[in-house]
Formats: C-alpha cells, sequence, structure tokens
C-alpha cells in the first residue's frame, strides 16, 4: 500500500485521520502507534517485528546510555580519567553495542547476498565451492527508521537530549506511518516532542503564515487542512503526470542500453533524473501533506536542487535529510576526531593551511560518500555513485583558489548572471551523468553508456520519431514537458522567494477552490493510470 495508491489515499488515510478527529486527545498518540504499526504490517507483513524490534531495542539502550552517562564530564578527556574512567568505558561501550546490532541488523538484511556474491567469485575463482547465500526480506523503511535510532541514540551518548522514557513517543518517532516508507529521515528534535502535544480539534479560523516551530506541531485549521490536502495533490501530480510516464521510456532505453546511440543515453539519463526528482520529491509532498493534517511538521526533504551551482550545493538541497544526517553523525565526528586533528596540525607544518584543510576534508567525506553509495543499495554502481560524488567534491575544494583566481584575474562578476547560468548547467551535467551510472542496471553497462556518449551520436534522433518508438505518444510527450515546465515555474518562483501558497490563500474564496479544482482535475485527467499503464512502484522505497 504506496502513499500513491488509492488504498492509502482514499482508504487508510481517512479512516486514520476520522479516528483520530473523534478520539480525546490524549489517545490520539495511540491512535497514531496503532495506525502506524498496522500499515507497516499491511506493507510487510510479519516483517513488523523489525520495527517493533528496533523500538523496543532503541528505548532501552536509550535509557541505559543515559544512565550510565549520568554524572560524568562534559570534557571527553577528564571522562577518561579515574574516577570515572570504568564508568566513561561502560558509557561508550553501552553506545557502540546499541549502534551495532541496529546496523548489524541493517547490514545483514541488506548487504549479506551483496557480499556473499563477491566472496563467491574469490572462492570459484581459486577453485572453491561457492557458498549458498540466504534468502533475506527486507522490511520496508529499514535504511530510514535504522538511521533515526542510530542518531537518537547518538544524541543521547553524547548529552545532548535526555534519553526519552516515553516508548509510545519512540514509537513514533520510529515508526510514523507517513514516513515509513521514504523518510524523511527525522532527528528526534525534528519531530519527537511533537506527539506529545498533538492538536485539539480543528478550528475554522485561517492559520498564520509564518513558519511554526517544529515542537508546537501545526495548527489543524480548515485551511491548514486544505493545505494539506493539496500538497498531497501536488505531490500526485508529480507522481502521475511526469514520474509514471517517464518511466516506460526509462525502463526501455536502460534495459536495451546496448541498442542506443549517444543522444538516446543522454535522453534516458535526463529523463531519469526528472522521473526520480518528480516521484521523490512528490512523494514527500505527500508525505509532510499526510503528516500535516495530524498536526504534525515533518522536516523537508527538497530546496529546488536543479537550481545548484556545485555539487556540494546539489547534496544541500537534495535528500537533504540524509545529507544532514550523515554531516551530524558522520562527517563532524571524523572531521573532529583525534586522528584527523593529528593529520591537519602535522599538514599546516610541512605543507600550510591549504593542503591540511583538503586532507582532513578528505579523510571525513571519504565514510560519508562510501556510507552513502551503500545506503541506496547492494550494488557496484551504487557505491562507484558515492565514490563519483566524493571525488567531485574534495576537486571542488582543491580547485577553490583556482577559481577565486580566475575571476580575479579576468574581472568576470562571480555573481554575474551569466557565470551563475553556466555553473548551473555545469552542475546538471554531473547531476545527470551521477544519476545515469545510478539506474545502469550494473556498473559495467553504466560505463558501456558512458562511452556510448562519444561515438555514433545521432542528434537527427530527437526529432526524426525515434522517441515515439519507446511506449509514448504525442500526448505523453506533451503531458511530461507540460508538466514538468509547471513544476520548474514552481520551483523558480520559490527560488526567488515567492510564496505560492501565501499567493492562493490571499485570493477570494471562489478563486482559491477553481485553482483547488484545476489541480485535482489535472490529476485525474494527465495522470497515468487505467489501460496503458502499469502502476509503478516507489522509487526510493526499494532503497
Amino acid at each position: 500500500m504506496g502513499y500513491h495508491q488509492l488504498s492509502y489515499l482514499l482508504g487508510f488515510l481517512p479512516l486514520v485521520l476520522l479516528l483520530f478527529s473523534i478520539c480525546p486527545k490524549r489517545s490520539r498518540r495511540y491512535v497514531l502507534a496503532g495506525a502506524s504499526w498496522l500499515y507497516f504490517f499491511l506493507c510487510s507483513r510479519y516483517l513488523i517485528v523489525y520495527l517493533l524490534g528496533t523500538t523496543v531495542w532503541t528505548y532501552l539502550m536509550g535509557i541505559w546510555i543515559g544512565k550510565l552517562g549520568e554524572g560524568l564530564p562534559e570534557s571527553a578527556a577528564a571522562a577518561s580519567r579515574d574516577p570515572y574512567r570504568k564508568q566513561a568505558m561502560a558509557h561508550h561501550a553501552a553506545m557502540l553495542l546499541a549502534n551495532g546490532v541496529l546496523f548489524g541488523v541493517l547490514f545483514y538484511l541488506k548487504y549479506t547476498g551483496f557480499f556473499v556474491r563477491q566472496l563467491n567469485k574469490l572462492v570459484v575463482h581459486a577453485g572453491g565451492a561457492a557458498i549458498i547465500a540466504p534468502r533475506l526480506l527486507v522490511p520496508i523503511g529499514i535504511s530510514f527508521y535504522t538511521l533515526e535510532a542510530v542518531g537518537y541514540l547518538l544524541e543521547v551518548y553524547w548529552r545532548r537530549i535526555p534519553a526519552d522514557r516515553d516508548f509510545i513517543r519512540i514509537a513514533l518517532f520510529l515508526g510514523f506511518f507517513p514516513q515509513t516508507m521514504e523518510g524523511p529521515i527525522a532527528r528526534y528534535g525534528d519531530t519527537a516532542m511533537q506527539f506529545s502535544s498533538l492538536p485539539e480539534k480543528v478550528e475554522i479560523t485561517r492559520c498564520g503564515m509564518p513558519g511554526i516551530q517544529a515542537q508546537s506541531g501545526v495548527p489543524r485549521t480548515l485551511e491548514e487542512m486544505t493545505a494539506s490536502a493539496m500538497r498531497i495533490c501536488w505531490g500526485m501530480f508529480k507522481k502521475l503526470v511526469v514520474a509514471d510516464r517517464l518511466n516506460i521510456i526509462v525502463a526501455t532505453l536502460f534495459g536495451e542500453y546496448e541498442k542506443q546511440n549517444g543522444v538516446l543515453i543522454i535522453v534516458a539519463a535526463v529523463c531519469y533524473t526528472v522521473q526520480l526528482y518528480m516521484e521523490f520529491s512528490g512523494m514527500m509532498d505527500v508525505v509532510i501533506g499526510s503528516a500535516r493534517l495530524f498536526g504534525i511538521r515533518l522536516p523537508e526533504n527538497f530546496r529546488q536542487p536543479f537550481f545548484s551551482q556545485t555539487a556540494s550545493e546539489f547534496w544541500r538541497r537534495w535528500h537533504i535529510s540524509l545529507g544532514a544526517w550523515l554531516k551530524d553523525y558522520l562527517f563532524y565526528p571524523v572531521a573532529a576526531s583525534t586522528t584527523a586533528k593529528k593529520l591537519g596540525k602535522r599538514l599546516r607544518k610541512m605543507s600550510g593551511r591549504y593542503v591540511a584543510k583538503l586532507a582532513v576534508s578528505a579523510l571525513a567525506l571519504t565514510p560519508v560518500w562510501l556510507f552513502n553509495g551503500l545506503w541506496h543499495g547492494a550494488e557496484w554502481n551504487y557505491i562507484f555513485y558515492g565514490i563519483y560524488y566524493l571525488v567531485l567534491l574534495i576537486l571542488e575544494l582543491a580547485l577553490e583558489p583556482v577559481k577565486a583566481g580566475f575571476y580575479r584575474r579576468t574581472g568576470i562578476r562571480q555573481n554575474g548572471r551569466g557565470a551563475t547560468l553556466l555553473r548551473i548547467l555545469r552542475t546538471w551535467v554531473i547531476i545527470f551523468t551521477g544519476e545515469m551510472f545510478f539506474r545502469a542496471p550494473g556498473l559495467r553497462a553504466g560505463f558501456c553508456m558512458f562511452r556510448s556518449l562519444f561515438h555514433s551520436f545521432g542528434i537527427s534522433r530527437l526529432w526524426d520519431g525515434t522517441l515515439l518508438t519507446f511506449g509514448l505518444g504525442m500526448a505523453d510527450w506533451t503531458a511530461i514537458i507540460g508538466g514538468t515546465a509547471v513544476v520548474f515555474l514552481y520551483d523558480l518562483l520559490r527560488e526567488r522567494g515567492f510564496s505560492i501558497r501565501d499567493w492562493v490563500f490571499a485570493r477570494k474564496l471562489p478563486v482559491r477552490w477553481a485553482l483547488y479544482n484545476v489541480l485535482i482535475f489535472a490529476v485525474i485527467i494527465f495522470g497515468a493510470y487505467g489501460t496503458g499503464y502499469q502502476a509503478v512502484d516507489l522509487i526510493y522505497a526499494g532503497f
């Protein structure tokens, strides 16, 4: 039961919302917890034991880690001395045990098959017998709720937050059903306390437009409920009108990549990138809109990523919650580690500040991007995807003085429109190339597609009717281009600080509802479903 399916949108979600609304406030968190576990069960059946086990483990280990940390000095150096040494060691060991078990379950379920296949290649090459890999079923959302659990335990270990003794709050933090399948990866401070201050009833008043603090949730006014429903509809527009149509040509071009020339490989890369953005950002709209119906504000996961001017900026705007998790719980700890400090100090003496900064950054970025690649899946092309961005980000840092010198010597304005546009287009090339390897059916296939860009280009394929032979007719391409243009315009306005929501809410009631109906009927009329279309599973649910 994906978020894009009618069983969720017209069945499960409205029923839970109805029950939530008629229950007294003290019971609402239990309604949400029960609904979340029911949703997980409907999607994964008995694999719900993994979510329940993770919840119980995180709850108990958080309390244990918090108790062991009581009375320890803030300084790690002071805590390592008597009389705190044994307590500090136990505190550290408890954190390692707690997170080791969580990561152990994740890696066993997701990566056992991959590592057994690689081991078998070596064993067979050496003349040995292949090992039979266990057949494992992976529950939905395990990559998402595992990172949330690890992040929470690290926050307790670092004593940034107290251990939570409210089991239902931990259960909702890890398993709240709108974010179970695709995130966003929330930190404890983003959402947990909202489940203790759920709003009363729906008020028939206009809600304020300014941002609301995460701890207080979202007021359940009729206007906010309407805005939430429209955000869900906007997400479905991206998914059904654009992403699902593009899946037809993407599946064909990537499935038969050996037959395609250079220009069609570019078409494949661009179409997949647009498909991925439309679906993932669209489902984030559905997820965030669903949560707001219950007065819960989830963190945003996208911020107009295709207006980025560098690869690093792109990753600050794309899948923001994953990037923030990697930055807070992997990059900063490595960069602040004793090893990194010693390396930086030594290199500053030997080679200067520039080399030291570059080396420490490379040391901290390497585990981040290897983890990022593996997090997406147990295949070599995902690992290469992480290394690809690792190299690009290190190059960005290394070339920073060169870039500054270029603008200084040439007199070109770095923030001028022409230079900005060129940097955005360059970033598009980086993004499209990366997504080509990401979607390719294997790393070898990715390199084969990349080589195709440089021979038998065949640009005439763009207008000789070839694009109409991959399952999409002229009407489909019109819907894709028109839908993409609408989303691009929406993102452009947001990039320039213009709020579509504020503008719509400032209109009179008949105009507002006319606009709502335009969006609803656009999804109904132009959505890709019915005869000739296959339902497309959520891409990021597979990660």
